[in-house]
């Protein structure tokens, strides 16, 4: 009996919806798997419809359309010869289930319903599907009339059978080659981890673990690709697809010798919970994933073990962010990307754009031809003429425009704003002035009330989003694109920006797209100092060092910013954002659990390396606290129009399913709980030392 096997499993761009594109991009798949030699191909989960159809997934067309497709592929020969694991949405007696169809010469040996569904963070499956809740069984599932004659019958097997599980029954039923189909999303340093929980599963129990994944933007605002499809066995990395990439369809594969799978299962121990283990319905097929004559070809040898390949955070932001702007420009018909620069985070957005134009070059210059009609599309060169540099991408695909006022933006925040214009090529807009603010009411700087300060303000900021929609509807037609259509505006609002409310409604943080919308200033720091080196951008030091403001004053120096209906100024560290955002999301605390801060901000908190946290005393935490609070409740009512950004970190106030509308929090049970609490620290402090307690 041969041992020697060759399996392939990929990363395929699919698309929400896209059914015959997603049919296309499967069959490419399945092509290059045998390319290789694979006997066993494994593809992403719900790949024939796109994993992000969402409430589309309730609609019976899509269960029709995602049927035909199947169709499509198992008439279609040159899929022959290999097995093949496709996913899908199945309707089975009224129910919808999330599944796997294992496929062999045309036929559908099993179809396999998910056993466990994911339904936190972004994840809302149960809405869709119902779980296989029969572990070990299996029943007829009665085919539509399109596959009787395809069939040979009427009906297959559909259930938890031994093909296309990872639980870890299957493997002491003598299972060797076990199949995981994702449609995981980006998460920043989310794929350290998922690599650890695989390989430390295979190395428990031992087999071949294959797992694929979706890549890119399929319609949300999520960027699929966070754990690369890989193919692992007894614990080792044989192979790794890219985390990030622009190519539509990946494959990757490797040999196995099936011999090494036995022989490290071959403990005693493990031959009792073996004899012990549920029986599963074994679905036969003549195919065999392995033969003699392989073993016999001197050209076939087994893969050896790799190191797993990591990207920084900072690799991490520029290759997701890059990836899903081009990925959704690509596929929306619109001509291009505006970013209204300011003295704010706007340049962050822009250097995230030359990071995409970056991307497409390097993918032109390694000759991907779907990027290279992509570009041909969508800029405008010399007919079969692509762009030598990402510069003169960005100066057909991006434009800026300089959003200063004509009172209130400094020399210095002008200035950066044009060199980083020139420097990434984009085309810009300059010097324009918002005449209609010179009127009557004036800053409370120059003598005016609160209420005139406010409306002169707000009135600034939202005059930026008219102007960006103004020029990003025109530009296109006044420079002559090919194609038509507008520009999409890009937002620059990040996570704790938004987390706190600190914007203003209806004015720059409103746009089509944010690409940084949930990414925090401390990795968004270091990005941009990244980027200064990596991407020859010498001026991105002057943005770093630059004194934030939002010159909406009079005041070229002042560091604070008014939101629509209070002056406050945020917190010295946005990292302590970061960390109100961590607890409140990831830790599910409501404002008392965040009483743990006494302990991790105060003086005998364990500190590494060169940790310049500042200390604060029980009182100083409690009143951050409370203040963090009563400013996101008042200020939720902003989050139910703010632009849908790319998904990179667990805290996305994006899709934080709590009210907008809340009671005083400074009446409620946990502040004064909190304050309970404080008069106790203080009393017992001012007892242990004989005197009043210093803040």
């Amino acid at each position: 009996m041969g041992h020697l096997i060759t399996v392939a499993t990929c990363n395929l761009n699919q698309w929400a919806l896209d059914f015959e594109g997603n049919t296309k991009r499967i069959i490419e798949s399945i092509h290059k798997a045998k390319d290789a030699g694979a006997s066993l191909r494994v593809g992403p989960e719900l790949e024939i419809c796109g994993y992000g159809c969402l409430d589309h997934l309730l609609e019976q067309d899509l269960y029709l359309h995602s049927l035909q497709c199947l169709e499509i592929i198992l008439r279609d020969e040159s899929c022959y010869d290999i097995l093949l694991d496709v996913g899908m949405p199945i309707l089975h007696r009224n129910v919808r289930y999330n599944c796997r169809v294992i496929c062999f010469n045309g036929k559908i040996l099993l179809i396999r319903p998910k056993l466990y569904l994911a339904g936190d963070g972004n994840y809302r499956e149960q809405r869709f599907f119902t779980p296989w809740l029969r572990p070990q069984y299996c029943e007829d599932y009665y085919l539509p009339r399109m596959l009787w004659k395809l069939q040979g019958s009427n009906k297959v097997r559909i259930g938890d059978a031994v093909i296309s599980t990872p639980h870890n029954h299957m493997s002491l039923n003598g299972v060797e080659v076990i199949t995981n189909s994702s449609g995981s999303h980006f998460t920043l340093r989310k794929l350290n981890t998922r690599m650890q929980l695989i390989t430390e599963a295979t190395r428990k129990n031992g087999g071949i673990y294959i797992y694929a994944n979706q890549q890119g933007c399929d319609g949300d605002r999520l960027y699929c690709e966070s754990g690369c499809a890989m193919i692992i066995c007894n614990g080792k990395l044989l192979a790794q697809g890219s985390q990030f990439s622009l190519t539509d369809v990946e494959v990757v594969s490797a040999t196995v010798d099936l011999e090494e799978v036995r022989a490290y299962r071959c403990a005693p121990s493990r031959g009792l919970q073996a004899v012990q283990a549920p029986v599963y319905e074994r679905i036969e097929t003549p195919f065999e994933l392995s033969s003699e004559e392989g073993d016999l070809d001197m050209n076939l040898v087994p893969s050896i073990e790799i190191e797993p390949r990591y990207h920084s955070p900072e690799e991490e932001i520029a290759l997701c962010t890059g990836s899903y702007l081009w990925d959704y420009l690509r596929r929306c018909g619109a001509a291009g990307y505006l970013v209204p620069l300011s003295g704010g985070t706007s340049w962050q957005t822009a250097t995230i754009v030359f990071s995409m134009c970056r991307l497409v070059i390097e993918a032109c210059k390694a000759g991907n031809e779907q990027v290279i009609a992509d570009v041909k599309r969508l800029a405008k060169f010399g007919e079969g003429k692509v762009p030598d540099t990402a510069e003169e991408l960005c100066n057909q695909l991006f434009h800026t425009v300089y959003m200063g006022m004509s009172k209130q933006s400094s020399k210095e925040t002008r200035q950066r704003a044009r060199d980083l214009a020139e420097a990434i090529g984009a085309y810009p807009q300059r010097n324009l002035i918002v005449n209609t603010l010179d009127f009557e009411p004036k800053f409370k700087v120059e003598g005016g009330t609160i209420a005139e300060n406010l409306t002169l303000q707000n009135i600034q900021a939202r005059s930026r989003m008219v102007t960006a929609y103004e020029f990003a509807q025109i530009l296109p037609t006044t420079r002559k694109r090919p194609g038509g259509g507008s520009l999409l505006v890009l937002g620059s609002a990040n996570v704790g920006e938004s987390l706190r409310g600190y914007f203003t409604k209806y004015d720059c943080s409103s746009a089509d797209i944010n690409p940084i919308g949930s990414i925090d200033k401390s990795d968004l720091k270091r990005f941009i100092a990244w980027a200064e080196v990596n991407f020859g951008l010498p001026c991105l030091h002057d943005f770093l060092t630059a004194v934030p403001t939002a010159e909406k004053n009079s005041t070229p120096s002042m560091v604070t910013r008014t939101l629509d209906n209070q002056r406050l100024t945020l917190p010295s560290r946005y990292d302590e954002l970061t960390t109100f955002g961590r607890l409140r999301k990831v830790d599910k605390l409501g404002p008392y659990g965040f009483q743990r801060l006494v302990h991790e901000w105060g003086p005998n908190r364990p500190r590494v390396g060169d940790d310049a946290t500042p200390v604060y005393t029980p009182k100083q935490v409690a009143e951050k606290v409370k203040r963090f609070f009563h400013y996101y409740a008042i200020n939720r009512h902003k989050m139910t129009t703010i632009t849908p950004s790319l998904h990179c970190s667990p805290d996305d106030n994006r899709f934080d399913l709590r009210p907008f509308l809340y009671p005083p929090f400074f009446q409620s049970i946990g502040f004064k709980c909190i304050d309970q609490d404080l008069a106790k620290m203080e009393s017992k402090q001012k007892g242990s030392t004989g005197e009043d307690s210093v803040d």
